[in-house]
């Protein structure tokens, strides 16, 4: 058998088995070693290819992808830097635990540390943030080598899938000639196993033992002013789960955006969506400390609740995560329940006395109301902001809409102004490492899923992966950017550096004067800047009705918006405290 039938029967069982294993998506950046796995995967029927020609790019395309479809994508590259390009979205990928099955063409070993041109030290390129690595043999076309291809491709998309989630990294040494045989007949049924129909691997979930069970309800019921934290967290059937579990107890749940609670059908007053502003101020904090937390998913967002969950040290603080890893970043002592999440909530249903707990509920319920009414009245303000901008987003998106949120201020304002509603908006963002760079990319990956996808970003975000927007003119994507333009870091104006004035602006302010308009229009984008919000709202409807790329740029005020906002908590704050003045009084009658 010739060199290259011997890749070609290699490598094309390495292929079907990703195809066999549910990975129907791969994101391929082009590249000379590489080729024969690229060939191969066009190639394949049940494989769709998508072409990003910037690796870093390219990466957080499939990380986007893999988001919105729930499952893993595979990535590829050719050797050397380009393989390094992939590191960032590979970091995001770990800890936010989403599957990908990286794919990095290298030089044969003969080639490795001797000058050779493109050649770099690959083996556990991306050391501990991926979950495996495994360095592939070199192409043979024995049984049993065809045999190993399979099943390192197998356990390689069970790892990525199987709780926790996240990426996997296979090497690939090859050898010239690099062109596969792709005319010989039903070469991609080569080593495929008897009657296989479905996936390798087959895994279920983590549980607890009923006795297990019983001993946590029983602690559950003993409680007389429990909460719900429900962070970033995407698990079949647990919207519905956890509600049946908080009209049960009668326990509040304080719900992340990412949570997906926030714009859902199974809306219900016992959801707290405005918590991260009432638990900034100590007099409305102190009124609602708890005797028992139970809490899923990754830590949200809001730094008020996490400060507020530090110090309730002296209580049981239940942390429900099927992945089984130490999400705690608040330095308490946890009771750590390694279950699935909808499993436990249903097993606690089913075993729970109905407790309405009124005062404890009600409490949380009416100062929640308070403080919704009362952020509402950003809209009165005439100037764009960006408080404003998430407000009115709940109105004037469609039903099933994908919002992408970028990190900084933009993740923030969502989980302040964006209240609940019954949409079903699916909401994403990067919180893994809660990074700036690839988001564009991201959110276009998330377009290959979701129409109308939408994403918000600040102009530092936008300016960090601008080559992100190729791959919308290349593969025709569908994406509506609302670009916030404060010129500049907003979200250092809230931070204490702030009040070094002499050096701010050049170390953190940053400002850069771009026109974003010129990139827009090289990538093949239709741009529209708002004016004012009704300009806003015109721009925005018409965005889903076009195809393609299209940018909105809302243009705002960082020092304007820094006060905004502070004179907004401030009101906040006192109508709040008017609220539990009022309930004192009643109590005293």
């Amino acid at each position: 058998m010739s060199e290259r039938e011997t890749m070609t029967a290699y490598l094309s069982a390495f292929v079907d088995e990703l195809a066999m294993n549910l990975i129907e998506h791969v994101v391929v950046c082009p590249g000379s070693r590489s080729t024969p796995l690229a060939l191969l995967l066009a190639e394949h029927p049940d494989i769709q290819v998508h072409i990003n020609v910037d690796e870093r790019s390219a990466a957080f395309f499939a990380l986007g992808m893999a988001k919105g479809l729930g499952k893993p994508v595979a990535i590829l590259c050719t050797s050397g830097t380009a393989a390094a390009n992939f590191y960032p979205a590979i970091i995001e990928a770990y800890y936010s635990r989403v599957p990908l099955v990286v794919l990095t063409a290298d030089r044969p070993h003969e080639l490795r540390d001797v000058g050779a041109p493109q050649a770099i030290d690959q083996i556990h390129l991306y050391g501990k943030h991926v979950k495996w690595f495994a360095e592939m043999a070199l192409p043979e076309s024995s049984k049993n080598m065809v045999t190993y291809a399979r099943n390192v491709c197998a356990r390689a998309a069970a790892t990525a899938s199987n709780a926790p989630a996240g990426p996997v990294h296979l090497n690939f040494p090859l050898r010239e000639p690099l062109v596969p045989l792709l005319k010989q007949p039903g070469f991609f049924g080569n080593g495929r196993r008897e009657n296989q129909t479905d996936n390798t691997v087959q895994s279920g979930f983590l549980s607890l033992s009923q006795p297990q069970f019983d001993r946590i309800a029983d602690l559950l019921s003993a409680s007389e002013r429990g909460m719900i934290v429900c962070g970033d967290i995407n698990i079949a059937g647990f919207r519905e789960a956890v509600v049946a579990l908080a009209e049960k107890t009668g326990f509040p749940i304080l719900a992340d955006p990412l949570s997906q609670l926030r714009s859902s059908s199974c809306n219900n007053d016992l959801i707290i969506d405005s918590y991260d502003t009432f638990l900034r101020f100590e007099q409305v904090a102190g009124q609602l400390n708890p005797d028992v937390v139970i809490r899923f998913g990754a830590m949200p967002v809001s730094k008020a609740l996490t400060q507020f969950l530090k110090r309730q040290s002296g209580i049981r603080h239940f942390i429900v995560d099927s992945g089984a890893g130490w999400r705690e970043p608040a330095g308490i002592a946890p009771h750590m329940i390694y279950c699935d999440e909808t499993l436990f909530c249903t097993e606690m249903t089913s075993r729970m006395n109905q407790n309405s707990l009124h005062g404890w509920t009600n409490l949380w319920k009416t100062i929640n109301n308070k403080t919704v009414s009362a952020l509402r009245t950003v809209r009165d303000d005439a100037e764009l902001n960006e408080g404003k901008l998430f407000s009115l987003l709940q109105d004037y998106l469609p039903e099933n809409t994908a919002l992408f949120v970028s990190n900084s201020m933009p993740i923030r304002d969502l989980d302040t102004f964006f209240t609940k509603n019954k949409k079903e908006i699916k909401i994403f963002a990067n919180r893994g490492v809660n990074g700036i760079d690839g988001i564009v990319s991201t959110a276009l990956g998330v377009s290959t899923v979701f129409r109308p996808t939408v994403l918000v970003l600040g102009d530092l975000s936008f300016f960090h992966d601008m080559n992100g927007l190729l791959a919308a003119r290349l593969q025709k994507l569908n994406l509506t950017i609302l670009l916030v333009n404060n010129d500049g870091g907003g979200i250092f104006s809230f931070l204490p550096q702030y009040a070094e004035k002499e050096h701010f602006e050049v170390l953190f302010g940053t400002p850069h004067g771009l026109d974003f308009s010129h990139a827009v229009e090289l990538y093949g984008g239709a741009y529209s800047k708002a004016e004012t919000w009704e300009n806003f709202r015109v721009h925005l409807e018409k965005s889903f009705r076009l195809d393609g790329l299209k940018v909105i740029e809302v243009p705002t005020d960082r020092e304007s918006n820094v006060q905004k906002h502070r004179d907004l908590w401030n009101y906040v704050s006192q109508e709040i405290i008017n609220v539990l003045i009022e309930e004192k009084n009643e109590n005293n009658q």
